[in-house]
């Protein structure tokens, strides 16, 4: 499916075959889905006049299926955490879309329902798009940890606008649940990006971990994408905020592997072209998918915005 180039030494934690990072990806993706199932109807029943505020967790912590949910979250999270600290976020975040591709025919059974022309074309099309993407990016570990300056860049490039989105929301009530997703999918991006600096960290031991600035910044700007995508779910239907959110967040996550960490990217010739076309028409897949009534109707989601 790409090079192999992932899953080289780097973290202190020994070397993880390319196949096995594919493994753990995937097995986030799929804990993820049934995450959202659990987590989103709980997120709608909520007050709006919590929305964008902690109280929201505290009020969200009270349900026994939100709470199942963060268990499977935890799983999820411990998965991808494993997965980027050995691979590449070119290759993990886009790979977690692909929870999609379990959960649309287990909601469609679930729920008794067929799934229609435009799911199965959708679901092959999120997965025709990443093989492609995958294939012709050749997507590699990088470094595993950025540059000072590279941070500072990517917390302008990308703090910034996330707030500018976030604060467009509280003014736009008839948009307010795309907004947030759009700013909640930027933040989640950059959380995973702390994450590669965390798990370096965690493989130079505990102590390296606990003193490490990623941990407490993965706490911060994890618990703010939190905040903001239940916000999301609970503005509107899912329909108006899970196609953004599936398609900000990983299109996000591999501009930062790329430009922070440097991970390869090919970028030679008609290359850059077919990975063009191959995330467009994964684009296109992730919104017939997440826009279906059996998602919509389920809270199913593929990408880790619930953590």
């Amino acid at each position: 499916m790409y090079s192999g180039r992932d899953g080289v030494p780097g973290t202190g934690a020994g070397t993880v075959a390319p196949d096995m990072v594919v493994g753990l990806a995937l097995a986030s993706a799929v804990f993820y889905a049934v995450a959202s199932v659990l987590q989103q109807h709980s997120a709608q029943a909520a007050s709006r006049r919590l929305s964008l505020r902690p109280a929201l967790l505290v009020a969200l912590a009270r349900r026994p299926l939100w709470l199942a949910g963060v268990a499977a979250n935890v799983a999820a999270y411990g998965l991808r955490f494993a997965a980027i600290g050995h691979g590449s976020l070119v290759l993990v975040q886009p790979l977690v879309v692909s929870g999609l591709l379990v959960a649309l025919p287990l909601a469609a059974a679930v729920q008794r329902r067929g799934m229609t022309g435009r799911d199965w074309l959708g679901a092959l099309g999120v997965a025709a798009g990443l093989s492609v993407f995958l294939v012709a990016a050749a997507p590699s570990r990088g470094s595993a940890s950025g540059s000072t300056g590279g941070w500072l860049v990517v917390l302008a490039l990308l703090g910034g606008p996330a707030l500018l989105l976030v604060a467009a929301a509280r003014r736009l009530p008839r948009h307010q649940a795309a907004l947030l997703a759009a700013g909640g999918g930027i933040l989640l991006a950059l959380a995973a990006g702390v994450t590669k600096v965390c798990a370096a960290a965690l493989g130079r031991g505990v102590a390296a971990a606990a003193t490490s600035w990623a941990t407490y910044a993965l706490v911060v700007v994890g618990l703010a994408g939190v905040v903001v995508v239940q916000s999301a779910f609970q503005a509107g239907p899912l329909s108006a905020s899970l196609p953004v959110l599936s398609v900000v967040e990983p299109l996000v996550s591999v501009a930062v592997g790329r430009g922070l960490f440097r991970e390869h990217l090919a970028t030679r010739g008609p290359t850059v072209v077919v990975e063009v076309v191959a995330l467009a028409v994964m684009g296109w897949g992730i919104v017939a998918v997440t826009t279906s009534p059996i998602v919509v109707g389920t809270g199913v989601r593929g990408v880790g915005a619930n953590r």
